[in-house]
């Protein structure tokens, strides 16, 4: 607790001596950062990012439920008390371990039949706003989250179904009190006020939000939640909450969408093959595993802790507890050819080949050593793609583009399941949708805006298709990166993480995997070190935590260093030991809301 005191302390005290720095666009703004203590269980965990939706999980936990369970109590409450975040109005990966067999349940949106590859051009063809983009009818992707999970608790849940969505009703109709994260979130927000339903739950009649501390009661989640408690997945692909959402994003005002009843009625959640990676850390062989496309989270972060294990800095300690400037330059190095790769070839694999035939081929050792030899003590002019397995490519890379959301999840139970979810409605607030049955009933759910992470542009200059390009039907690429990590030998999970924080979840998981495991910290530990990572240009570095000759060190091996706010949100549980006896660890990010509860 000490440590996490004086990290408190530092950040607060160099942020008031401190000139402020440059900003990068972030999935959702900073709140603050406030210490948290790691936690300690013997059988059972739940690590969420809002304390309501942590205890309503470790309650289904307690009443002998199962993980799967408590992750759909905690998602129920994260769409009341999280909004800006998650919730059934967006997708989801989930990956889930019930002692001997790996699942990855997709539960991404998918794009409506209606549209094409022009979707996010205006009249001249040129791509739009991204911000216009977003808020609007046509980022509305089909909400996957609902039926993954009825998919995956028809195979792993323990309790009744309606019992799991109590803790959320009995909250939207009590009321919950605004956290000042929230409020913060709202205070920021724009385009959420020219929504009329989403105006009149979170705002008061002089445009300001509802203060923190604020009871805000939502009767209209408790009767959709209801619903679905009642007459399962049905309820929300059908009847009047469906036809609420396609009524909401065709009167759109300025760009409505063409999500139909058809897209809603014929949606189901894909059980895909979980990407696994070998991993030697402290003289012990692990396997990481993660998801496989249309994520690209599980491919970039293999590469990025494969390419770093065959650099010279690739197990170099912290230098007076951070990570120093030869490991963050060999890092970023890494982690460009993986965006590289990343930007060329993932998509939805349902309308993608992977390259060389098989997604794995972009992990493959001999492929590793070939990238890793590109690393220099110098930075590359260009971080070209790679071709696995002399892979021919007639794609095009996808341009930079913005990339949002999240929240995650991690929980493990007495009965040997483990899972890590990471699910989305994409940016802050989603497309500032509300959707409602009853506008004189307050409140409602939030509509994703998950197509804007297809490209905008469908093909580049000369005419070559861009992988990630809209499609009918198509899931967009995402960075979700919920993990599971084994012990090789024994193929017992010894940990769950993930993040939220769009194409940065990459990094923000990365580098938990790697403090954990590689540093030897407590999840807490690593979760609490300072965040970096690149998406291709600058290398970003949280704002005054690092020391002033690192970022000098940087810059002269021909760096732009960009120090900005970097807002993870990440959990964590791992296997340790208290006393001398087995027991689950937890973490959760000091610069978010959560906690970690359990038994």
């Amino acid at each position: 607790m000490r440590r996490l005191a004086l990290i408190t302390a530092l950040v607060l005290l160099s942020a008031c001596a401190a000139p402020p720095s440059a900003t990068v666009q972030q999935p959702e703004g900073a709140s603050g950062l406030t210490a948290k203590p790691g936690w300690t269980f013997q059988r059972q965990a739940v690590a969420a990012a809002n304390p309501l939706a942590t205890e309503a999980g470790a309650q289904i936990l307690r009443a002998g439920g199962s993980a799967m369970d408590a992750a759909i109590a905690v998602q129920m409450v994260l769409t009341l008390v999280e909004p800006q975040s998650s919730g059934i109005g967006g997708g989801a990966f989930l990956l889930h371990h019930d002692g001997q067999r790996l699942q990855a349940f997709d539960g991404r949106e998918t794009a409506p039949a209606a549209v094409d590859d022009t979707l996010f051009l205006d009249a001249q063809g040129k791509p739009l706003p991204f911000d216009t983009a977003v808020a609007s009818g046509r980022s509305v992707g089909t909400p996957g989250t609902v039926a993954l999970l009825a998919a995956a608790h028809r195979q792993h849940g323990k309790l009744p179904w309606a019992r799991l969505f109590e803790p959320a009703i009995t909250l939207a109709e009590q009321g919950f009190a605004i956290s000042p994260r929230l409020h913060a979130l709202l205070l920021a927000e724009n385009a959420l006020r020219k929504d009329p339903v989403a105006a009149a739950y979170f705002y008061r009649p002089d445009g300001q939000p509802h203060p923190p501390g604020h009871r805000l009661r939502n009767p209209e989640l408790a009767q959709v939640l209801r619903g679905i408690a009642a007459s399962g997945p049905a309820a929300f692909y059908e009847g009047p909450v469906a036809r609420a959402m396609v009524d909401k994003v065709a009167r759109h005002p300025e760009l409505p969408g063409t999500l139909s009843l058809d897209d809603l009625r014929r949606y189901a959640p894909r059980e895909r093959e979980a990407l696994c990676h070998d991993l030697t850390v402290i003289l012990k062989a692990l396997r990481v595993c993660g998801f496989p496309p249309p994520s690209s989270g599980a491919i970039a972060i293999g590469q990025i802790l494969g390419l770093m294990a065959r650099t010279p800095q690739g197990a170099a300690p912290l230098v007076n507890g951070l990570p120093s400037a030869d490991w963050l330059h060999s890092y970023a190095e890494a982690s460009r050819l993986a965006f590289a790769d990343r930007a060329l070839y993932l998509a939805d694999p349902d309308f993608v080949s992977p390259p060389a035939g098989r997604w794995d081929s972009l992990l493959d050792a001999r492929y590793l050593d070939e990238r890793a030899r590109l690393i220099t003590s110098a930075r590359m002019p260009q971080a070209p793609a790679g071709r696995p397995g002399g892979a021919q490519v007639a794609w095009a890379a996808m341009p930079d583009q913005p990339e949002h959301g999240t929240s995650h999840i991690s929980i493990v139970d007495a009965f040997g399941n483990a899972l890590a979810m990471t699910t989305t409605i994409e940016a802050a607030f989603g497309s500032r949708q509300m959707v409602t049955t009853d506008p004189k009933r307050p409140g409602g759910f939030l509509l994703n805006n998950e197509l804007t992470d297809f490209s905008f542009s469908p093909r580049d200059a000369q005419g070559r298709a861009i992988a990630n390009r809209v499609e009918p039907g198509k899931r967009p690429r995402s960075s979700m990166s919920p993990t599971l990590v084994f012990d090789k030998a024994s193929g017992e999970v010894v940990m769950s993480t993930g993040s939220p924080g769009g194409a940065l979840i990459i990094h923000f998981t990365a580098k938990t995997l790697h403090g954990a495991l590689q540093w030897g910290l407590t999840p807490q530990a690593a979760i609490d070190l300072p965040n970096f990572g690149t998406l291709g240009g600058p290398l970003l570095l949280e704002q005054q935590r690092f020391l002033t000759s690192t970022v000098q060190n940087l810059r002269q091996r021909g760096h732009t260093v960009v120090e900005t706010a970097l807002p993870s949100g990440l959990q964590a549980l791992m296997r340790g030991s208290e006393g001398g006896q087995r027991a689950w660890l937890g973490g959760a990010d000091p610069r978010r809301e959560g906690i970690v509860a359990g038994d």
